[in-house]
């Protein structure tokens, strides 16, 4: 037998190193204690993930549970802004301390880094998925029952960081109901479907407008197909969001956690039954 050149693509060799994959999942800080992992994902950018994020972790909370928001969208971290947090995440011997929302979720997100929370972050993609990793090793997230990943539009770097470096039990894909958007949840699936993580289901953002003074659902951004894609895939529609503008004045005043509504019962209902 000749000498192992760990070349895999040039020997014909049935060893263990070819039959037994191997795992790149991190180890978190010796410190934290987390239950579940989920991801919050989207093809596109512009659909609302980081408010469904955020109202997502507020139910759970809602249900007595420990909950940290793992804000992985380096370019575009917007997470600090609807919990209204503006100090600095503070670090010890151990790690880095995340944040506290007034009502006790646990939060990181490079903005809690900067010196000020509007400068760029001008930085490649591999040192932006260093970040998240670090996000995962050096943060201490104790006792936390549910962590949600607001991860970045698209399936370029950080998706696949996390998805590789992190224990994702499942994940949630946001969409809004523009035909164009078909197209870009059927990738956001099927990059799911290759790395093996489990799509807990689809949201729809934005999915109608509903009069205040009739009643009357208004389909302002076309007609859903979301049950289409949905059906293909045999992935459950969780929720279907209205343009709220109540909503949309809670990320910006940065109190999200005040919000009132049952559209999420069954998004939070399913992740709370995850085994």
């Amino acid at each position: 037998m000749s000498e192992c050149t760990h070349d895999c693509s040039t020997c014909g060799s049935d060893c263990s190193s070819r039959t037994e994959p191997q795992s790149f999942i991190e180890k978190p800080n010796q410190m934290s204690n987390i239950g579940k992992v989920i991801g919050v994902v989207s093809g596109k950018g512009g659909v609302g993930k980081t408010m469904v994020s955020s109202l997502l972790s507020v139910s759970m909370q809602r249900l007595g549970k420990n909950v940290g928001v793992m804000d992985a969208d380096i370019t575009g971290p917007s997470v600090p802004k609807a919990f209204g947090i503006h100090e600095k995440a503070e670090a010890c011997e151990f790690g880095i301390i995340p944040a506290k929302s007034k009502m006790g979720l646990d939060i990181m997100s490079i903005n809690l880094l900067l010196e000020n929370e509007s400068d760029p972050v001008v930085w490649r993609g591999p040192v932006i998925a260093g970040v998240v990793k670090q996000f995962w090793t050096d943060v201490i997230w104790k006792d936390i029952d549910y962590l949600f990943v607001d991860m970045p539009p698209g399936t370029g770097d950080v998706p696949l960081t996390v998805f590789q470096s992190l224990p994702v039990d499942g994940i949630v894909i946001v969409t809004s109901p523009q035909e164009l958007v078909s197209m870009i949840v059927e990738k956001a699936v099927k990059m799911a479907q290759l790395m093996n993580i489990p799509i807990l289901g689809i949201i729809e953002n934005m999915s109608y407008y509903e009069c205040p003074d009739c009643g009357k659902r208004h389909s302002i951004y076309g007609e859903s197909h979301i049950d289409e894609i949905a059906a293909q895939y045999n992935i459950p529609v969780l929720a279907k969001l209205p343009v709220d503008t109540q909503l949309a004045k809670m990320c910006d005043q940065g109190t999200i956690e005040l919000f009132e509504g049952d559209w999420l019962n069954e998004a939070v209902e399913k992740i709370a039954d995850m085994k």
